[in-house]
């Protein structure tokens, strides 16, 4: 079974990923976050899309769960990590990584970038 430093090791491991807090949780991302970790590091939500969600969710049903919320339906994921194995989390976070590199920040109407991991937005 996995945990929370393995999921850490791992995703630091790909490509152009940092580490940095995200509310109650540790945000890991490349151009955008594609997996956060639980303080408790029991549980990681990754960020699938919609159908790469439901695969996982029907291949490992007791490692992967939707968010049951808005978040859920944009293809965020619960990943159980006391009944994931290495290989499960190595394929998600590969999975979900892919989605995360090359995304530029997006423009607002307003001249707002919008995206910032730091929360803060700028016109420059």
């Amino acid at each position: 079974m996995a945990d929370g430093a393995d999921l850490r090791r791992m995703a630091l491991a790909l490509p152009g990923t940092t580490e940095a807090p995200h509310f109650d949780r540790a945000a890991f991302k490349a151009d955008r976050i594609f997996v956060t970790l639980d303080s408790s590091e029991r549980t990681a939500n990754f960020k699938f899309t919609p159908d790469e969600q439901e695969f996982k969710c029907q291949l490992a049903p007791e490692v992967f769960k939707p968010i049951d919320n808005g978040w859920g339906r944009q293809g965020w994921t619960t990943a159980m990590l006391a009944e994931a194995t290495p290989d499960d989390l190595q394929a998600a976070l590969e999975m979900a990584h892919a989605h995360a590199v090359g995304k530029p920040k997006r423009k607002r109407s307003d001249g707002l970038v919008s995206g910032s991991s730091s929360g803060a937005e700028s016109r420059w």
